[in-house]
């Protein structure tokens, strides 16, 4: 365990204490630590740290790791986008999805042995190949997962687009939240805020951080 990455949690978390208290509130958003292209052994040292809470965004990746540390007592939040023929793959390892963002997706995931926490993820921008859900097609979504038997929603997920100021993309991620819970009231979870933008999303009610080179450091070189 290296006295660097303890020292970037405690910065970390004392900057989310510090945003939390900014904004008024009482409670303690999630901390969830982005590892991604880490080895096993940061895993483990973030474990011994008191991390509970891990993402990762790559399939393959996030399946082996899971498998490899499967007695760390994780709880393992897959942030990337999903392949459909893929879903039921990760649903087995996963203990949350934040990155459900249509229909076909849910389908998918009907057949699944296991229940699983789940996120909508709603796009920001108004391009069509970000990932996310389009807020018109928001609602529908909602109401098909409520349907799906193995799905438990906890409410929206998003990314800041990095052209606008990320405070302003939050507080629009907050009412598509107020949009959800009319049909879901107990779907209250924001998933959102990243290394640069987390106090922001803190201000505008994010429960979800999904933090990682503030953390990890920066990402492993691969040849």
């Amino acid at each position: 365990m290296t006295s660097q990455l303890a020292d970037r949690l405690a910065a970390v978390r004392s900057g989310i204490a510090e945003a939390t208290r900014a904004a008024g509130r009482s409670d303690q958003p999630t901390l969830i630590v982005v590892t991604k292209f880490h080895p096993n052994q940061l895993i483990e040292d973030l474990a011994a740290l008191g991390v509970r809470d891990v993402g990762e965004n790559r399939h393959q990746e996030a399946q082996q790791k899971a498998a490899d540390l499967g007695s760390l007592d994780l709880t393992w939040h897959f942030l990337g986008q999903i392949q459909t023929k893929k879903a039921r793959q990760v649903a087995r390892y996963a203990d949350v999805l934040h990155a459900v963002d249509r229909i076909r997706l849910v389908e998918a995931l009907e057949p699944i042995e296991r229940d699983l926490d789940c996120f909508l993820q709603v796009n920001l921008t108004d391009d069509p190949a970000r990932g996310g859900v389009a807020p018109a097609e928001l609602e529908a979504l909602v109401e098909r997962t409520l349907i799906s038997p193995r799905l438990r929603l906890l409410g929206v997920m998003a990314v800041a687009p990095l052209d606008e100021d990320p405070r302003a993309a939050f507080a629009r991620l907050r009412g598509y939240s107020e949009r959800v819970r009319t049909l879901a009231p107990e779907a209250t979870a924001i998933s959102a805020g990243m290394t640069h933008d987390y106090a922001e999303a803190v201000a505008e009610g994010a429960t979800h951080l999904r933090i990682g080179t503030a953390i990890t450091g920066n990402r492993p070189v691969t040849g």
